[in-house]
């Protein structure tokens, strides 16, 4: 069943409607060819999900129904930020796409040392835009409750100093102590906690970004023995908080 957003303003839980306007409403009628009687689920970025049926459609609001509002719990307990070295080609739109079914609750692009690719401010802020449709897309498909936040591009000064307001900071890196002293750092996160993963691009971090990260207390963590590619690093360690992070909820029924 196709899920779609709303802002608590378009919820009327009294009268039993959601209105849905904007860029939404073309993709209900035009890319969905939905008819009034089909159903979805609206979610209203927080913690209930709507199932709804479609009263009408017209040319700026698609009218719901709300047949039954449901509280869920689809969220990781804990905020995970990535922080992302911009990769080549389009590899940042996989990139978006997995970490958002994975949970990250805010990705940011970060520009380092061996970057290639450098976006001025008109590139980025198109960039931007294009890679927050993806999250608002993957978020639908993958039951999200919340759309992740695609942050503008920062350097690695800028990104240190917001990951500082993080409760932990991870950085995977190739001279990292080995696999036993990753498990420590990992066991000892604790769901409600805010963690910031920092993921470099091709070619990985110089030794001084490590260093800077390091000052502002991000922890070395080991990957396993393989190098991993900029793409499949990031996922990797956030499958691992995934199961670290709901591994420790109590069982729900």
């Amino acid at each position: 069943m196709q899920r779609l957003f709303a802002q608590p303003f378009q919820i009327d839980e009294e009268n039993h409607h959601i209105s849905i306007t904007g860029e939404d409403v073309n993709h209900i009628k035009n890319v969905l060819r939905m008819k009034p009687e089909d159903e979805v689920w609206v979610s209203d970025g927080e913690n209930k999900e709507y199932h709804c049926r479609i009263q009408s459609l017209c040319r700026e609001e698609v009218l719901l129904e709300i047949l039954y509002v449901q509280e869920t719990d689809y969220e990781l307990p804990g905020k995970l930020c990535l922080f992302q070295g911009l990769p080549k080609g389009d590899k940042m739109e996989l990139i978006i796409q997995k970490a958002v079914e994975l949970g990250v609750s805010q990705i940011i692009p970060v520009e380092t040392k061996r970057c290639v690719v450098r976006l001025d401010e008109k590139k980025a802020e198109k960039k931007t835009a294009r890679w927050q449709e993806i999250a608002k897309s993957a978020a639908k498909q993958s039951k999200r409750m919340k759309i992740p936040k695609v942050g503008p591009v920062m350097s690695l000064k800028e990104a240190l100093s917001y990951a500082g307001e993080l409760d932990v900071c991870l950085i995977p890196y190739e001279l990292a102590r080995g696999m036993e002293e990753t498990k420590k750092i990992i066991q000892a996160i604790q769901p409600g906690e805010s963690i910031g993963i920092f993921i470099g691009p091709e070619g990985g971090f110089a030794p001084e970004e490590v260093e800077a990260a390091a000052a502002i207390g991000a922890k070395p963590i080991t990957l396993g023995r393989r190098i991993l590619r900029t793409e499949t690093a990031g996922l990797a360690i956030l499958s691992v908080l995934m199961f670290r992070l709901e591994g420790e909820e109590p069982e729900r029924n």
